[in-house]
């Protein structure tokens, strides 16, 4: 079993923090359950783009309002507290959050919590070595 508190989390290498967003990795790969499991606020007035080329990431609002915009069709929608968004086609996506957004987030395969995003968007494939 595992029990984590947001504070152990909180300034330590899974609490990754940018100009638009702040996402606190909660369980990685290292914990080797099959996905990983994320908090996101992404800040008011930003905007970002995502392509998870390499994933699947499920994001659930819990708190906020966003624009959500799909890249490959122009299609638009408004996420809100309850409401829940899943990237199973690697969809290259904007998310421009009008108030602070909480999200929590899934990922399969799991992150590693190591993975930058790249000039597209995109987080490489990253996997936890065997100890």
């Amino acid at each position: 079993m595992i029990v984590r508190s947001m504070d152990e989390v909180n300034d330590t290498d899974a609490d990754i923090k940018t100009e638009n967003w702040r996402s606190r990795r909660i369980v990685l790969a290292k914990d080797k359950v099959g996905f990983s499991f994320h908090e996101t606020v992404l800040y008011a007035g930003t905007e970002s783009t995502f392509w998870y080329a390499n994933h699947v990431e499920l994001v659930h609002c819990i708190e906020g309002e966003a624009e959500l915009t799909n890249e490959e069709t122009g299609e638009k929608h408004i996420i809100t507290p309850g409401t829940l968004y899943l990237l199973d086609g690697h969809e290259r996506h904007t998310v421009r959050p009008k108030t602070d957004f909480r999200v929590l987030c899934v990922f399969n395969p799991p992150v590693t919590g190591r993975e930058v995003h790249d000039e597209n968007g995109v987080y490489p494939l990253v996997v936890e070595e065997d100890a």
